[in-house]
């Protein structure tokens, strides 16, 4: 298929849907300029990391001390989910989107839908939110803002060594005084409480869309309902309708537009 092509496709399903289920994953992100296997920006905020051999930011199973785990969890969240100002990729997004009845599913945790125009209420994050941190027994389904314990743990944070010289700042849970890690899902012991009530609306606005409407777009009065993936990437993978059927009963993929021949971020047809 050509990108000219793709993206008359993609225009016109817009401009007949009547709703829009954005789903969307770390390519997404990746286009936006967070890419997490981009050598030169891991160099670029991890010096130290770096030059122990690391390449990048998927660090999760590395055996890092956690002065250091804690010191690259800092700089990397703060960097993705707390950097300030609009993204241009993100916001034309939004722009495309306009005011069609929409919802947003993504495995990103990034939180760039909601920092760019698109309702907290209305983006489905099952795979959760570096915004927050849980403790990793867990202990408790309680959460916790990050954004204070990573200003602590930079305030002692040596970007020479890649450590944080003050054990104090290393964060723990507030309730058992044990481990904590970001409230993202890696294991059985992921707290998604605040998530899946999210999840369950999705899945109700889901639910007035039968499955005939979703497959065709008819001439009649019924939806017109077009959905759009949008650079998934390969790590996770709820994104993509057909992954997600403990949630709803979703439609079957060929009515999302996920070619194999999809262009890349600078021909991605929102970028037009």
């Amino acid at each position: 298929m050509v990108r000219g092509t793709l993206r008359d496709t993609f225009h016109r399903w817009l401009d007949e849907a009547d709703a829009v289920l954005v789903g969307a994953g770390a390519g997404l992100s990746a286009a936006a300029g967070y890419d997490y296997g981009d050598a030169d920006r891991f160099r670029e905020l991890l010096p130290a990391l770096h030059r122990l051999g690391l390449r990048s930011r998927y660090l999760l199973g590395v055996p890092l001390p956690p002065d250091m785990m804690w010191g690259y969890w800092a700089v990397h969240i703060t960097d993705i989910r707390y950097g300030t100002g609009a993204n241009p990729l993100y916001r034309r997004l939004r722009e495309l989107v306009g005011d069609r009845d929409h919802w947003v599913l993504t495995s990103n945790v990034d939180g760039l839908f909601a920092r760019n125009g698109f309702a907290p209420d209305r983006i489905f994050t099952p795979q959760g939110d570096y915004g927050f941190l849980q403790c990793t027994t867990p202990c408790t389904r309680e959460t916790w803002p990050s954004a204070p314990f990573l200003e602590r743990i930079l305030a002692a944070y040596d970007r020479e060594t890649g450590r944080v010289r003050d054990p104090g700042a290393l964060p723990v849970c507030p309730n058992c005084g044990g481990e904590v890690f970001p409230n993202v899902r890696v294991g059985p012991g992921f707290v998604d409480d605040a998530f899946m009530p999210t999840g369950e609306r999705l899945a109700k606005w889901l639910s007035q869309f039968p499955l005939a409407e979703w497959l065709s777009h008819s001439a009649t009065d019924r939806t017109a309902h077009a959905t759009r993936t949008t650079h998934a990437g390969h790590t996770t993978h709820t994104s993509h309708p057909t992954n997600a059927g403990r949630l709803a009963k979703w439609p079957n993929h060929s009515a999302t537009a996920h070619p194999a021949d999809a262009p890349s971020p600078t021909h991605h047809p929102m970028a037009q």
